[in-house]
């Protein structure tokens, strides 16, 4: 009973199927709602750069999260993930970094459980219920 408690690689799909499920979600509602990349674009601009890199956003919650789902390449797409969900941060909520939230909790707590399995992600691979273990 112990030992079918102790499965690596099941661990690695759950947290794969979770964490790229969550994320494609968002990216998702990018894609059946564009006005929202303006507001991304809107963002980026502000900050001195191309608003065309708004664009970006769907690499980091679309192709990845389904590269991580699948489990093709899944360090590549973890790292992706890590770097949207920084972009994220810095671009959005940065003002809220040191800030509780209503409940008492961190109020970047998602976005912080999003960014810290991805790089779960990056470090522990696919596992080998993949379409190409790692």
């Amino acid at each position: 009973m112990l030992n079918a408690l102790h499965n690596d690689a099941l661990g690695k799909l759950i947290l794969r199927l979770s964490v790229g499920g969550l994320i494609l979600l968002h990216g998702i509602a990018k894609l059946l709602n564009p006005d929202s990349l303006n507001w991304i674009g809107d963002q980026v601009a502000s900050q001195g750069l191309p608003a065309f890199l708004a664009y970006g956003v769907l690499i980091g919650e679309v192709i990845a999260p389904v590269m991580a789902i699948l489990g093709w390449q899944a360090r590549v797409a973890g790292l992706l993930m890590v770097g949207n969900m920084l972009v994220a941060i810095a671009l959005v909520h940065m003002g809220e970094l040191f800030t509780l939230g209503d409940s008492g909790g961190w109020a970047l707590e998602l976005q912080g459980m999003y960014l810290f399995g991805a790089l779960a992600i990056v470090f522990l691979g696919s596992g080998r219920m993949a379409v190409r273990p790692d």
